[in-house]
């Protein structure tokens, strides 16, 4: 886009949910970039966090850390009380926090899977409950959930993230065709892999080849940056992407693509 969008979000209220590294981090900063206000979400790293606001308040915008852990529904209710204290509105809420307990389907234990599900789905239904009301007070708004392949696709030892994210999808479906009498855009984005902290916790990922050969594998000859997934969200943030709703975005450069040989 050859305009200057440095403004795109002025005045603009976003809070993105596990803002203190990765693709989080990548997003509050693009927001932030193209002129909003950002609330940066945490729950155990606070550093990483309190840089983000850091960079953020750099730019000339406001930003807000708070701490909580968005699968308790006590802490996403907190998260949201603070919002309205301080802002009195959200315009942009990005649910990126994830969790999840990697093991095969037959060693997973129910407090995994509640604690998996309560974070990467449950959290998205309450949380937009919570937002609904502070962006009707701007009059409507744009709500981004950041999916997975494992929702479609069987990863190892995967099965409780990518039915989480199954639930996800959906839920962003059913929430697009809810919200949008009330001018509130709900879609998803699903990146590929994604070089993070994240991947630290995937025994998959432990082989340092991995990433060598997921950029072989990639039509577009690179694996997918924080940047790369960052850009999608804003745009789907922004008026050019109004008829976009309910809709799941892959940003992997083509990796899901080819059949395997």
């Amino acid at each position: 886009m050859s305009e200057d969008t440095t403004q795109l979000f002025a005045e603009k209220i976003a809070l993105v949910t596990g803002s203190g590294r990765g693709i989080g981090k990548a997003i509050a900063l693009q927001l932030a970039r193209q002129g909003a206000d950002i609330i940066v979400n945490y729950v155990r790293n606070q550093e990483p966090a309190e840089d983000t606001a850091a960079q953020v308040r750099a730019m000339g915008r406001k930003a807000l850390v708070v701490r909580a852990n968005i699968g308790k529904l006590d802490n996403l209710e907190n998260l949201f009380h603070k919002v309205r204290q301080e802002f009195d509105g959200l315009d942009i809420f990005i649910s990126n926090a994830a969790s999840g307990f990697n093991r095969p389907a037959l060693q997973q234990r129910p407090e995994g899977w509640d604690h998996t599900m309560n974070v990467n789905a449950r959290a998205l239904l309450f949380a937009a409950q919570l937002a609904v009301p502070l962006m009707e007070k701007r009059g409507g708004g744009k709500i981004v959930a950041i999916s997975s392949p494992g929702s479609v696709r069987v990863m190892p030892e995967y099965i409780a993230v990518g039915a989480s994210k199954a639930a996800l999808e959906a839920l962003v479906r059913y929430l697009a065709v809810e919200l949008a009498e009330k001018n509130i855009a709900v879609n998803a984005v699903s990146p590929g892999v994604v070089e993070t902290e994240a991947l630290k916790h995937f025994s998959l990922l432990s082989d340092p080849t991995v990433i060598l050969r997921a950029v072989q594998h990639t039509p577009a000859g690179r694996i997918t940056t924080p940047e790369d997934i960052a850009g999608v969200v804003s745009f789907l943030c922004s008026q050019e992407a109004f008829m976009i709703r309910g809709q799941v975005i892959v940003v992997d450069g083509g990796f899901t693509l080819p059949v395997p040989h």
